[in-house]
């Protein structure tokens, strides 16, 4: 579909890098620990309609895409999972459409930090993390 509509600008994982060594995306601190906050970012993206997830653990970061689908043609996402002092993950998350002309994506980077600032609750509460979306 990429090569098709040239002009439109195809997305891929590596603009997802470059995009967060710039700077961008969307970073929150969460109270739980880095392995904790591993686990919860990959369900969250697992959630949200992930292909395969390409984990860098040792460089502290997982890529993925999702495909298309009826109201999108998909999207690369990346997410960072880092230290912040005793007990507090940083994660940092970057989404972009596959094709930047495209107006919805399948998981953005507020609903990313919402669902796993719910997952937080969860994990902090003793309970599991969900096997479907949340609302």
């Amino acid at each position: 579909m990429c090569a098709v509509l040239w002009l439109a600008s195809c997305q891929t994982l590596s603009d997802v890098v470059q995009a967060k060594a710039q700077g961008g995306g969307t970073t929150q601190v969460s109270p739980v620990d880095t392995d904790q906050a591993w686990t919860i970012a990959k369900t969250v993206v697992a959630l949200g309609g992930s292909d395969a997830i390409e984990e860098h653990r040792d460089q502290g970061y997982m890529l993925t895409s999702s495909g298309m689908n009826f109201v999108s043609a998909g999207a690369v996402m990346g997410a960072w999972v880092e230290p912040a002092g005793r007990g507090q993950t940083k994660v940092t998350v970057v989404t972009k459409r596959r094709m930047v002309t495209n107006v919805a994506t399948t998981l953005t980077e507020t609903t990313f930090q919402k669902r796993f600032a719910q997952a937080v609750t969860l994990v902090k509460a003793g309970q599991p993390l969900p096997l479907t979306p949340p609302d």
